[in-house]
């Protein structure tokens, strides 16, 4: 099988960590495995694996024929069989499709604001499918809006899945060594870190010494801004720090005693893998698939926006470093069993096979 990535960037959001996994996983598994980022490279090329046929089209706008031109003699150099576009690339891949129309489609739904599915724009997405061979989505919720939006029936549900690589550089967390909270999401409204911000003040007063690591691409936009304002107005600066994007996943969860998420919405994050992966103790919020991976015995569970009940649940983790390492250990135990590699990518291969 020859397979081909295609995707937007190479910045650190789970849509793209995802498209890395995928071209990753299938180096030393098919006969060919290439990644195209269209438009901005970042940080994840750093963790292709050497195998990973890599070009960047440094595409200018939906109407850049040159970089569209070089996809298609990339696929045609290539021998490509099948593009797998996450997200927003199905649209270069149908065009691709309708001048070398043997390639085959594979469209891959990541939408992060599945809790708000009403107000998705789909027109030309719902186009789109009609080209499409098959589509993976990353919860019930786009499953069951795909099969009734889209033209293209065959649909499967496939949870992400945790593929960590080798780190260049570690990252140095701020704060004290054994009372470090970490949050691994880019600074998006989608991922409500006023709401942090709001937990942090109310924690300061009771543990003073407890610190909260913010990781994730800072877009330097209005939202970022207020959250910047928001950090100096409430005096958090000891007590929240916010890093940027960083490749050291595996160095930040280490230092950490804690993983948090406050999303107002999710798919399947990869941020709650790779705490589990490591055995970090969670509290997330109950959005997307999350309430289906997470229960009382493997970590806890929070109201998305109920900042109180936020609190208590964090204070309790706090308190008990035995219910830390208990909830983190049984995690370990469900991540392992069913949201690596192997699990993940045999059953991708045979949905792809099926059919063909």
């Amino acid at each position: 099988m020859r397979i081909l990535q295609l995707i937007d960037s190479l910045e650190g959001g789970g849509a793209e960590r995802m498209a890395v996994n995928y071209a990753n996983s299938l180096a030393d598994q098919i006969a060919f495995s290439g990644l195209i980022a269209t438009r901005k490279k970042g940080l994840l090329e750093e963790q292709l694996h050497p195998d990973v046929s890599f070009t960047f089209l440094n595409k200018q706008g939906m109407s850049d024929w040159k970089a569209l031109w070089n996809l298609r003699q990339f696929c045609k150099r290539h021998q490509v069989q099948y593009i797998h576009a996450h997200s927003s690339s199905f649209f270069w891949a149908v065009l691709v499709k309708l001048t070398l129309p043997k390639i085959k489609v594979i469209w891959h739904d990541h939408y992060g604001n599945s809790e708000f599915l009403e107000k998705r724009k789909a027109m030309l997405l719902k186009i789109g499918s009609l080209f499409f061979y098959k589509i993976i989505v990353v919860n019930e919720l786009l499953l069951a809006w795909g099969l009734k939006n889209l033209f293209c029936k065959e649909v499967l549900f496939l949870p992400n899945f945790v593929l960590l690589t080798k780190e260049t550089a570690p990252i140095d967390l701020k704060g004290n060594t054994g009372k470090r909270i970490l949050c691994l999401a880019n600074l998006r409204q989608q991922k409500n870190h006023e709401m942090l911000l709001d937990v942090a003040l109310k924690i300061k007063i009771k543990f003073p010494e407890w610190t909260f690591h913010l990781i994730g691409k800072d877009f330097h936009d209005e939202y970022s801004k207020s959250l910047h304002e928001k950090i100096v107005r409430d005096g958090l600066e000891k007590t929240v720090f916010i890093y940027g994007s960083s490749n050291a996943i595996v160095s930040a969860i280490e230092q950490s005693d804690i993983g948090v998420l406050t999303s107002l919405s999710e798919g399947l994050p990869v941020s709650l893998l790779e705490y589990g992966y490591f055995g970090l103790p969670v509290l997330v919020t109950t959005v997307g698939e999350i309430p289906k991976l997470i229960n009382e015995s493997n970590g806890l569970l929070a109201d998305s926006e109920d900042v109180g009940s936020f609190v208590d649940s964090l204070e309790t983790l706090i308190v008990s470093s035995d219910l830390r390492a208990s909830l983190g250990e049984q995690l370990k135990k469900t991540i392992h069993l069913k949201y690596t590699e192997t699990a993940v990518v045999d059953s991708y291969l045979k949905y792809i096979q099926d059919g063909k």
